[in-house]
């Protein structure tokens, strides 16, 4: 049997973390049994559903690499199909019309609730209704089995038997014909040749019935996999605060999507005491029967820890492709001058925890700062920094080949020559060129801005201490 699964969600919010770790699990499962990965977007809630949220779906699918092999389906473009099962489903006999009202419902619901029962609806029209009310217009109802029961062999979660007598004939066509979400997942599941159904666990009570729909279809059932919860850090259900964020907001605070892939794999699921894995490794090593069936805690600390590990480890190309996004947003474009991207990447890398830390910390190399650091400037702007400056940047001027070696020997020799210790120098140079006194080393830090810019910088920083008052 080929492997063919879907990730199918409803686009009425973001793509948020639990459905990006499904959307993996189903993508991995695909992809380590060289099958199809299939997106449809099951949009049938229409006051709900928004081109919006379509949009945000397919933008965090596109970050973090789970590219669909087919798709995007969308359920609003396939109501003609379910019209003609749902008729199909009539004349077979699986299916009857309702003419129960809202008001009969109701009152039959509270008298169940009252004996202490599973409301349920009681079957009324299920024998026909002989003489149908003009003033009523039916719903349609799947013709549930009375007896026996269904058996799930969930991959994650084991048997799960559910009774017959517990689950109602379910409505799968409204009043105003249009469809149910139950009915058309099994319609949707069924002409899309479906093979492994991985969702989370909230779904499972659809599960029976929508077997018991297959079935009546002819169709064989898929396999299930049901992906329990994701909680937060203190056992509550997850929430904004706990990082229930959309999926995008992760590449807006600067996590690389190798980091949140790699965090949501860890999820629930483990492979001896292995924390990093790369894409190839998940889909050698990830195992749908191994995902505990227990819910899994969001640890953010874990997560950032992940970032920090693939900032510093991943291939410079892929950092700095990352990286240039975060530049944009501070209206920096690498590509109209500066140094090159991987440099800075190569040299940043150590000291940052995000791409957003990243790009604040090197936008001085590509653009001009607009002030120093108040107590950076205080602390080594002062009058004694003047004459090493002014010495410095006119052996700088003499240098004629800017390499970091170059620079660095320049510096060394003037504090070796002036009796200084190295700080001396290099903290007012720094601050001089990058407005703090945080950078790399010196000589690279220099290297990266270029010789016009530093030497640009360091006037005005010599301008600084001059207008500086003079104290007694």
């Amino acid at each position: 049997m080929t492997a063919r699964t879907r990730f199918a969600p409803s686009p009425t919010g973001y793509l948020h973390v639990g459905g990006a770790r499904t959307a993996l699990f189903c993508w991995l499962y695909a992809r380590q049994h060289g099958g199809t990965f299939i997106l449809r977007i099951e949009d049938t809630d229409l006051e709900r559903s928004t081109a919006e949220s379509v949009d945000a779906i397919l933008q965090g699918m596109t970050w973090l690499g789970l590219e669909y092999d087919e798709g995007p389906f969308f359920q609003t473009h396939r109501f003609p199909r379910y019209q003609e099962v749902i008729a199909r489903m009539l004349k077979e006999g699986t299916a009857y019309h309702c003419y129960c009202s809202k008001e009969r419902l109701e009152k039959l619901r509270a008298e169940q609730m009252a004996r202490k029962e599973k409301p349920r609806y009681d079957g009324k029209c299920r024998p026909g209704v002989a003489q149908p009310p003009r003033d009523i217009p039916p719903v349609v109802r799947f013709k549930n089995p009375p007896d026996g029961a269904v058996v799930v062999e969930d991959l994650i979660r084991g048997q799960v038997v559910f009774q017959n007598s517990e689950l109602d004939d379910l409505i799968i066509a409204r009043a105003d014909g249009s469809p149910t979400y139950n009915f058309t997942v099994v319609v949707d599941d069924m002409d899309m040749h479906i093979s492994h159904v991985i969702r989370g666990d909230d779904h499972l009570n659809n599960t029976p019935r929508q077997m018991n729909m297959l079935q009546a279809l002819g169709c064989k059932p898929p396999v299930y996999a049901h992906v329990p919860m994701i909680l937060g850090p203190d056992g509550a259900r997850l929430s904004k605060r706990h990082g229930a964020v959309s999926v995008m907001q992760y590449r807006e605070a600067g996590y690389l999507p190798d980091a949140l892939l790699n965090y949501l794999v860890r999820l629930g699921w483990s492979h001896g005491d292995q924390e990093v894995f790369s894409v190839d490794e998940m889909i050698k090593l990830f195992d749908i029967a191994k995902v505990h069936s227990s819910t899994a805690a969001f640890n953010p600390e874990k997560l950032m820890w992940l970032n920090q590990h693939y900032i510093k480890n991943s291939e410079l190309k892929h950092v700095a492709h990352h990286l240039s996004y975060h530049l944009g947003k501070l209206g920096i474009d690498p590509a109209a001058g500066g140094p090159e991207m991987m440099e800075v990447v190569k040299a940043q890398r150590e000291r940052a925890r995000t791409l957003v830390e990243m790009a604040q910390n090197s936008a001085f190399f590509y653009k001009d700062f607009d002030a120093y650091d108040p107590m950076d400037a205080a602390s080594h702007l002062k009058p004694e920094a003047k004459q090493p400056l002014s010495q410095l940047r006119d052996q700088l001027t003499e240098l004629s080949r800017w390499e970091a070696a170059t620079i660095h020997e320049v510096v060394t020799k003037l504090a070796e020559s002036l009796g200084l210790k190295l700080g001396k120098i290099a903290q007012p140079l720094r601050v001089a060129v990058a407005g703090r006194a945080m950078s790399p080393p010196i000589d690279v830090t220099l290297m990266l801005v270029g010789r016009e810019k530093t030497l640009k910088r360091i006037d005005r920083a010599l301008e600084h201490i001059r207008k500086q008052p003079v104290t007694a």
